[in-house]
């Protein structure tokens, strides 16, 4: 089953990434990061304009520079994604089995653990360091279980490692192992690590970094409600409750909840609502938001929900409790939800959007031949990102310096995220009437500039 799924997940995000239609945000970012890191130079993002640790603190990125050395690809990111998130169905199936399910059982709770909306989904949108996170957390609490202590520092460690934020959540397991497991050095350890960690990052990390003001724009930007720093953020929290409520109790909100555990509800008791404790940090996070994207299925933001949600299932059906417990209607309810909230649809409509220029998009694509800078539309960039300099076309943004670039390709008929036709069409023209650049390639509405 992780095998399948494995391959599942790979073959999905490298089919979307094949019909351009990852991103700058996220997948340059991170591609272009690990490139350099690989490279053994200092890994300041094009994008961001600042060293990728400014960013989440994600020191996960080093290692997987590793296979970078091997070969630059961003395949190699793709197959990490892919492999961690399927290999969340072994600690899952592990905690099933030690609670004292069924054999059969553990296999269905392992089967909804794959086949949950959010898994696909997040796999889907670009790479992101969170899928690393997600079978940590799971062997977090196989190990605490089993009193394994080095298991068990490890995948801290490794949850740590995968973004700033996830201290909160390492902070909330911690309070989990008190309160469900009774583990009480474990959940010491855990608190300890979390809130150790969540200063280090935000304080000095981040603020070296990635500067005050980077760090501030990136993290609060969807909070500004709340304040322009982090510590009005916190004061705002709890001297100002009824704003609070406001932004808490709206129909995104509900509905946001709904999704997220219809996929499961049929493993819920009063008993296993406690397992959701670990979730509070992301839920909060997600619910104060004011950016959509921390509302739907579609992105990565959900993704360390997911551990308690399972915990809370597993402890529902040891007690035998829960709507369904039997093998074939957990798989069925799984199977149908996924049905309904997984996007594999969009490979039959949204991904094919821009697949009338494709051909000329790659051959424009294998005429940057060196490693020059270059500036091109948001979903060409992570094809191109593994380089020093690389831009993508922002319509926001109009007053790009041209003469920094030594290759700019164009997609005037699809300009991509951020742009539009018009701003690329200027764009075209303008180039056309600067000396310093040669049209060498132009084909379907692709254009490809070279600096002479």
């Amino acid at each position: 089953m992780i095998a399948i799924s494995a391959f599942i997940l790979f073959a999905s995000s490298s089919l979307r990434h094949a019909l351009f239609q990852s991103t700058a945000f996220d997948l340059g970012i991170f591609d272009q990061a690990i490139y350099l890191i690989s490279q053994g130079k200092v890994p300041i993002s094009s994008f961001l304009k600042f060293h990728i640790l400014g960013d989440h603190a994600a020191f996960i990125l080093y290692p997987l520079a590793l296979p970078y050395k091997i070969y630059p690809s961003v395949y190699w990111l793709f197959a990490v994604q892919s492999a961690a998130l399927s290999l969340g169905a072994l600690p899952t199936w592990y905690l099933a089995i030690q609670a004292g399910l069924k054999e059969s059982q553990a296999i269905a709770v392992a089967t909804a653990y794959l086949l949950y909306p959010v898994l696909y989904n997040a796999n889907l949108f670009d790479f992101h360091p969170d899928s690393i996170a997600v079978p940590a957390l799971l062997t977090m609490i196989f190990a605490a279980r089993e009193r394994k202590m080095w298991k068990f520092c490890i995948s801290v460690i490794l949850v740590l490692a995968c973004k700033e934020v996830f201290s909160l959540t390492i902070l909330a397991m911690g309070v989990c192992l008190l309160l469900c497991e009774k583990r009480r050095l474990y959940g010491v350890i855990a608190i300890i690590s979390g809130v150790v960690w969540f200063v280090i990052t935000t304080k000095l990390i981040i603020p070296f970094f990635g500067a005050e003001m980077a760090s501030v724009e990136r993290h609060l930007g969807r909070y500004n409600y709340l304040g322009s720093s982090f510590n009005e953020a916190f004061q705002t929290l709890f001297s100002n409750p009824v704003m609070i409520l406001k932004h808490i109790f709206t129909s995104d909100n509900f509905f946001y909840l709904f999704l997220l555990l219809i996929p499961v509800f049929w493993g819920f008791s009063y008993k296993s609502i406690i397992y959701l404790v670990g979730a509070i940090p992301c839920l909060v996070m997600n619910i104060l938001s004011n950016d959509q994207s921390q509302k739907d299925l579609i992105h990565q933001y959900s993704l360390p929900v997911l551990p308690f949600l399972i915990l809370a299932v597993i402890a529902s059906l040891t007690v035998g409790k829960g709507l369904l417990q039997n093998k074939r209607g957990i798989i069925i309810w799984s199977l149908i939800t996924f049905l309904c909230l997984a996007k594999f649809t969009h490979f039959t409509g949204k991904y094919l959007e821009s697949i009338d220029n494709l051909p000329a998009t790659r051959e424009a694509i294998s005429l940057v031949k060196n490693q020059g800078s270059v500036y091109t539309t948001a979903q060409i960039t992570p094809h191109l990102s593994n380089r020093d300099l690389i831009k993508f076309t922002n319509a926001d943004f109009p007053n790009q310096d041209l003469n920094i670039f030594d290759y700019i390709l164009l997609n005037v008929r699809h300009p991509g995220w951020a742009s539009n036709q018009e701003f690329a069409t200027s764009l075209v023209n303008q180039l056309n009437n600067k000396p310093r650049f040669k049209l060498t390639y132009q084909q379907d509405d692709i254009y490809l500039f070279t600096k002479n």
